[in-house]
């Protein structure tokens, strides 16, 4: 192999031999540098070294007109001390090219593995599309940093979205990358919202209907030109269950000896089995009579066969009829959990049949739970009718001594 010249110049005016599509020339200096010299006039720089595992290796370090001779002889130092200590610069190279950007792992494997373990996928799919891929679908996994989040997040803020939707963002963010973590993808190893905290939630509102309002409810929907409405607004206050959840239920999910109702995939992305009540049940048996036979749905539109899309218009107007134009379908849950604690079963009843996934998620009802215990408390103040009296005066004696020592 013929010697580099150690003059820029030289260098410059290197060519190939006569014949020869390209020659190397190592440098004496620099062990394992070498320069590629191509009949087209290209020229680039290589280092060789030999691996711990005592593999030959060629690792590309740059092009002639970009790095000299110094610098080439630096870099090829740096090589080979790499490589000396265990790491191999060629195998990283490889690995560095193998990450994903952040778009081509939501497209070939975060969004086909949402879409049939989620029921709200299309709910992701729009955070992605118009807020996280805008800002780093172009970036690699690995080259997305906290401070990227946190720059998404100052971006939301600036454009006036309420601290929920900022937080679903940065949520669907740790979701993901949780996933490539654990799906062991090139270039994850920590999740980079891993310390950004979320927003404070100042604006959530919960309703709980009380039984006159939820029996005004009911009559207000029977009253709907939607012949279906008044039975998914009771089959929601009689199960908690979600609206898509009740829209979606099929004939074949009940079970009707262990008067079980099995929703196929939940929110969390699995399985949950719902208790049916004597009402429930009564209302299903209603459904089988009013469903055409074959259908696999309980609550189809009878123009299509199919699962309602949208029940909006009907819900507004049954709503504002029942005299509540602010209630939202999805205080009927909440109603619901209401009418268990009031009635006495616990916060982690409440949690399983509403197959919440932490009790997190339930502690929003715990003021609830406090209200009918406070109410049981009460009942010792009944029992004790006969000494009150008695209490009372004590109470009394008490307070004119306190006055009387100012």
């Amino acid at each position: 192999m013929p010697v580099l010249p150690s003059s820029t110049r030289a260098i410059s005016s290197l060519a190939c031999s006569p014949g020869k599509s390209k020659e190397r020339f190592h440098d004496p200096r620099c062990k394992g540098l070498l320069l590629e010299v191509r009949s087209s006039g290209g020229k680039t720089w290589y280092v060789s070294y030999t691996t711990q595992r005592g593999q030959r290796r060629e690792h590309r370090l740059g092009d002639c007109r970009d790095l000299t001779l110094s610098e080439a002889r630096q870099l090829a130092e740096q090589h080979r001390h790499a490589a000396a200590m265990g790491r191999d610069p060629a195998e990283e190279k490889a690995a560095l090219r193998q990450v994903p950007t952040l778009e081509a792992f939501v497209d070939d494997t975060f969004l086909p593995y949402i879409k049939i373990t989620k029921s709200s996928w299309k709910q992701d799919l729009s955070l992605l599309r118009r807020h996280i891929l805008p800002a780093l679908g172009k970036k690699p996994l690995d080259a997305i940093s906290r401070t990227d989040v946190l720059a998404l997040v100052q971006r939301r803020i600036a454009d006036g979205a309420a601290a929920g939707s900022v937080n679903r963002v940065v949520i669907l963010l740790r979701y993901m990358f949780n996933q490539a973590i654990r799906w062991e993808t090139p270039g994850v190893a920590v999740n980079p919202t891993k310390d950004v905290p979320l927003l404070k939630l100042n604006n959530q509102r919960q309703t709980f209907l009380s039984q006159e309002e939820a029996s005004r409810l009911l009559n207000a929907v029977q009253q709907s030109a939607n012949p279906v409405l008044g039975s998914i607004v009771a089959m929601l206050l009689l199960t908690g269950a979600r609206k898509r959840e009740v829209m979606d239920a099929r004939c074949d999910g009940i079970d009707w000896k262990r008067r079980i109702w099995r929703i196929p995939i939940s929110k969390s992305g699995r399985a949950r089995y719902v208790p049916l009540s004597d009402g429930a049940l009564l209302l299903l048996r209603q459904r089988q009579f009013e469903v055409p036979d074959g259908c696999p749905w309980i609550f189809p539109n009878p123009d299509s066969g199919d699962p309602y899309r949208c029940i909006n218009n009907s819900w507004d107007t049954a709503r504002r009829r029942a005299g509540m134009p602010e209630l939202r379908i999805h205080d009927l849950r909440h109603s619901f959990a209401s009418f268990l604690i009031n009635n006495g079963r616990s916060l982690y009843e409440v949690q399983k049949i509403l197959g919440h996934s932490s009790a997190k998620m339930t502690e929003r009802y715990a003021h609830l739970a406090h209200d009918t215990l406070l109410a049981a408390s009460n009942a010792a103040s009944l029992a004790l009718g006969g000494c009150m009296p008695a209490i009372a005066n004590g109470y009394q004696k008490n307070l004119l001594k306190a006055e009387e020592y100012g």
